[in-house]
């Protein structure tokens, strides 16, 4: 089973090409236009294990806001379409993610509920050109697309840029858990329902 997805979205805002394989070594290859956007795309494909291909243009000449939440959406979207029917995944994963003075706490439930739970402070700033409001307006994008249910808690820290870096970081950790094959149980679905 070759667990990957392409996914291509066309707006009038975004132009997006996105691949992801969740079995693979972290290898990525990312271009958004916002630097500091895709040294976070590469720290969560790496960071995750996933082999991540991201080519997007938007409108930057407005701001960064439709270019980071439509990379959301279509992770999302990619992300869920690569889990097939979930069948043998772990389906929970966790981590609390230290990044020097900063630790950031990340739990994953792969729940076909999409939804993120937010209890990150975060100063407005803007690292290179990426609003610091655009990391939550990311996450909700790809939570609710993914179908998964993600809460992060942020524990300590004072420098923005690695508050959100190591937000991406934990996320991706938890994810890498959570898609893993469970061998004690790798061809049963991780749920009471019948289906996730």
């Amino acid at each position: 089973m070759t667990r990957t997805a392409t996914i291509t979205r066309t707006t009038k805002e975004t132009d997006i090409q996105l691949t992801i394989g969740l079995d693979g070594a972290g290898a990525t290859d990312i271009t958004t236009g916002i630097g500091f956007f895709d040294h976070m795309l590469d720290a969560f494909g790496r960071h995750g294990l996933f082999d991540l291909t991201v080519s997007a243009k938007g409108d930057l000449h407005v701001d960064g806001h439709h270019t980071v939440e439509d990379v959301g959406i279509v992770l999302g979207q990619a992300f869920a379409q690569s889990l097939g029917d979930k069948r043998g995944i772990v389906r929970y994963g966790d981590i609390a993610l230290p990044m020097d003075e900063t630790l950031v706490l990340a739990a994953v439930d792969i729940s076909g509920r999409g939804g993120l739970y937010w209890q990150m402070d975060i100063p407005w700033q803007m690292v290179g050109e990426f609003d610091s409001t655009l990391a939550k307006e990311f996450f909700i994008a790809f939570a609710t697309n993914a179908g998964v249910t993600l809460h992060v808690q942020q524990l300590a820290g004072e420098n923005v840029h690695h508050i959100i870096e190591a937000l991406f970081k934990a996320v991706a950790r938890a994810l890498r858990a959570a898609v893993a094959i469970d061998p004690q149980a790798s061809d049963a679905l991780p749920t009471t329902k019948g289906a996730l």
